[in-house]
């Protein structure tokens, strides 16, 4: 009987999720697209409240409705698109950088194609 390998008791979600995907591509690249769409949501959450925008406020200002804020702001949304985003950016008076980096942090070098998002002020 093999001994039991105890690890290191962790509440981080990114590296619980790494070791029930194991080796495993496919739920790797299942794991960062839910990743990204979370990161994505709560970006644009995150700048509209900093704008002091209700969701109502932001929809109106971009011509939609609520509902499709409230969508965009649900980490299981995966139809973000580059145009919608760039809507919000300039109702908001901001802009949007995409760049493509090389992984540098022992943490993103197993996710090769993993996207750094974050929100600049």
């Amino acid at each position: 009987m093999k001994p039991k390998v105890e690890s290191k008791k962790t509440r981080d979600a990114e590296i619980i999720l790494d070791r029930m995907a194991g080796h495993s591509s496919e739920l790797r690249r299942l794991t960062e697209e839910a990743r990204v769409n979370a990161a994505v949501a709560q970006l644009i959450y995150d700048a509209r409240n900093r704008a002091g925008l209700s969701q109502a406020e932001l929809a109106e200002r971009i011509g939609t409705r609520q509902s499709v804020i409230s969508r965009l702001e649900d980490a299981d949304y995966e139809g973000h698109s580059l145009g919608m985003l760039q809507r919000i950016a300039a109702a908001l008076g901001q802009c949007i950088e995409i760049r493509f980096l090389r992984p540098t942090k022992v943490a993103h070098a197993r996710r090769p194609q993993s996207a750094i998002l974050q929100s600049v002020n």
